[in-house]
């Protein structure tokens, strides 16, 4: 794969894609949330422009102001860039800054995507040219397949411009695909957990390693997430967590199954594991057996999931309203939408007015893992 990426960064050059990208990101919020994060921005728009005001200002930064603005880069991301990476705007235009822009173009990258990338992450026009940013952006091309694609992970991931991908992030996908990973699952892996291709290949193996130790087959839909789980922590913190459920009450042959059906579950703090502990059991009707049968139950929130429901089915207990509680496995995983819908609904004559909080899954059952 690394001879036709590098075989294939001279056509890209040569190939001019002039079509804007779409949006990057399409999705609904709520007006709290948008009101806040206009709110946030805003708040931190007077920071940038004092940055922009109080540059010191030379001929060769002027210049270099002026590029940028004219290449479309608003005051935010010219405040960001001073910000974050001052020293760039008293580079050298011609040899520095130029060069590097006209890569992106002659790559087919429209200017607010150009603006948006180097904004995010001014260190990239520091890079070598040859070295660095025609390979990496190669590869991505080759990889992710459009530079649709590219920019919306470049927006949010820009070490990918910084490490040497041909060292790091090919041999990985090459290895991974030796597993048996799927590309599908693979490019869905380096937009969501961006840093995890980029390590070092060797600890990748060793990750995946200890992850078939734990039980999960390479081939597996779970390998990946296994072998991105154990990647995510030292081997003392590894062994930290694995104490942790021993401590909780897992057996050996607990947390084996536990890691082969409910990776994310190996994911969550010591603090929540034990904070849901705590709520689970101290409700009277659930005990730690439950839990260990269902542990990717450790990855529900306390204060926006089960502390509520088990008030709700207290409060109907109470009022005679049910005579016995749903079973564990449907009181954490049904959606708020469904839970409303069996246990707060049909009572609400009874026992008036019970405030569910809204929840990420948005009225969607969990993707668990249990069989």
């Amino acid at each position: 794969m690394a001879a036709f990426v590098r075989q294939k960064s001279i056509s890209l050059l040569l190939k001019k894609l002039s079509s804007p990208c779409k949006s990057i990101f399409d999705f609904s919020i709520s007006p709290r949330l948008y009101n806040s994060t206009t709110e946030s921005s805003s708040a931190t728009q007077p920071v940038i422009d004092s940055d922009l005001a109080n540059l010191n200002k030379t001929e060769k930064s002027d210049l270099v102001i002026s590029f940028f603005k004219e290449g479309g880069f608003s005051s935010t991301q010219l405040g960001k860039i001073v910000k974050y990476k001052p020293s760039l705007v008293s580079a050298n235009l011609e040899k520095s800054i130029k060069p590097k822009i006209k890569i992106f173009q002659d790559l087919g990258f429209s200017g607010n995507d150009i603006a948006d990338i180097a904004s995010h992450n001014p260190s990239i026009l520091f890079r070598s040219a040859n070295n660095i940013l025609i390979p990496s952006l190669s590869v991505l091309r080759g990889l992710l397949g459009s530079n649709e694609e590219v920019a919306k992970l470049l927006k949010k991931s820009g070490w990918f411009l910084v490490k040497d991908l041909e060292k790091t992030l090919l041999p990985n996908v090459d290895f991974l695909k030796s597993c048996c990973v799927t590309m599908e699952q693979i490019i869905r892996t380096v937009n969501s957990f961006p840093r995890f291709l980029l390590q070092n290949p060797e600890n990748i193996r060793k990750c995946a390693n200890k992850a078939e130790e734990m039980g999960v087959k390479r081939g597996s839909k779970m390998f990946i997430h296994a072998v991105r789980t154990v990647a995510s922590m030292s081997d003392e913190t590894w062994e930290m967590k694995l104490q942790a459920f021993r401590d909780l009450g897992f057996s050996e042959d607990d947390i084996l199954r536990a890691f082969r059906k409910s990776v994310p579950a190996f994911a969550v703090s010591v603090e929540k594991m034990n904070k849901v502990k705590e709520v689970v059991v101290s409700s009277g009707k659930y005990d730690m057996a439950c839990i260990i049968s269902h542990p990717i139950s450790f990855i529900c929130s306390v204060e926006k999931r089960y502390k509520p429901r088990l008030q709700v089915l207290r409060i109907l207990e109470s009022k005679n309203l049910i005579t016995k509680w749903p079973s564990f496995s449907t009181m954490y995983s049904i959606s708020d939408k469904q839970f409303f819908d069996k246990f707060v609904g049909p009572y609400q004559h009874q026992v008036g007015h019970v405030s569910m909080p809204k929840c990420a899954t948005r009225g969607k059952k969990m993707r668990l893992n249990e069989s």
